[in-house]
């Protein structure tokens, strides 16, 4: 007698989500940019009215925290109105930022108690920092807008992802704790995006949160179960509903086949961390959800 394996279950629908809007940047980051994003990519074919009713399904689905990315999310046209929107219906936000430019009106929105902003930092060397991110001045800017966020008291998480060797991240680290960030995480780079070593990725460079109460939408319409896990396409929110995706088969399909926690990754309550070192973890949470990303191919920001 035959018996047909059975059906992966149906994972519980996610509490943070991913929204990818933009594959446009300022910054060219050749080594590592886990969405191959850029100054000529588009914001993909998602309309206003797309992320609209995505972000209202997402309320109704009980997603408490909705972070937006890219690219750099703020080069979106409809990024304020967005954002807007989310917190109108109920979410709470983070912003993943590259924080090279920052709009008045963007200040404004970032200081709403209910927004969170997370940004990438690779070194306290303005040299290094800018040949990572192919932007000359970008250590800069970036840095003189993370103090005048905590100047404004904005909640400021940041990631920075070790890429190569004698990189000075440790000091980095050093620098952004005594500029007194909220957070501050250090991770390693993902071979996914411009890092990728292989045409698809593997799963082992996953942190193994991926779809476990997290979900990515990106500038297409494709749910994956984080962005950094974007080879792994589970569904199509242009052509259907989140909901659709979040119960069909090949979302439980893809959610299953990652493997739950990497090796050398030991998870503790608000973080996947891995082994041996406490500070080198999968960057930027907020609640307890993470690992997600970020404008860097490590297992960048979450949510909070």
């Amino acid at each position: 007698m035959t018996i047909a394996p059975e059906a992966p279950a149906t994972p519980a629908p996610p509490t943070f989500l991913e929204l990818e809007i933009t594959s446009r940047c300022q910054l060219t980051c050749s080594s590592h940019c886990y969405a191959q994003a850029g100054p000529t990519k588009s914001h993909g074919n998602m309309t206003g009215d797309d992320w609209r009713r995505v972000i209202d399904e997402a309320a109704e689905l009980r997603v408490k925290t909705v972070q937006f990315i890219g690219g750099e999310p703020t080069l979106h046209p409809e990024f304020s109105v967005l954002v807007g929107h989310a917190l109108d219906a109920g979410l709470r936000v983070q912003v993943y930022s590259n924080l090279y430019r920052v709009r008045a009106e963007h200040w404004e929105l970032f200081s709403h108690p209910r927004v969170t902003l997370g940004t990438s930092y690779y070194s306290d060397d303005a040299d290094e920092h800018d040949a990572i991110t192919g932007r000359k001045g970008s250590h800069d800017s970036t840095r003189a807008n993370i103090v005048e966020a905590i100047r404004r008291g904005i909640v400021v998480k940041v990631g920075i992802v070790h890429i190569r060797d004698g990189q000075r991240s440790e000091q980095a680290h050093a620098e952004m704790a005594a500029l007194r960030v909220a957070r501050v995480h250090v991770d390693r780079v993902r071979g996914v995006g411009n890092a990728a070593k292989t045409l698809i990725p593997s799963i082992s460079e996953l942190c193994g949160r991926c779809a476990d109460g997290k979900a990515a939408i990106l500038p297409d319409g494709t749910v994956a179960p984080c962005v950094l896990g974007r080879f792994l396409p589970a569904g199509d929110v242009k052509t259907g509903s989140l909901r659709q995706v979040l119960a069909g088969q090949q979302w439980a399909t893809v959610a299953a086949g990652i493997p739950r926690h990497r090796t050398g990754c030991v998870p503790d309550e608000d973080s996947c961390q891995p082994a041996p070192r406490k500070t080198m973890a999968c960057n930027p949470d907020q609640d307890g959800s993470d690992c997600s990303p970020a404008e860097t191919p490590a297992c960048d920001p979450a949510h909070d």
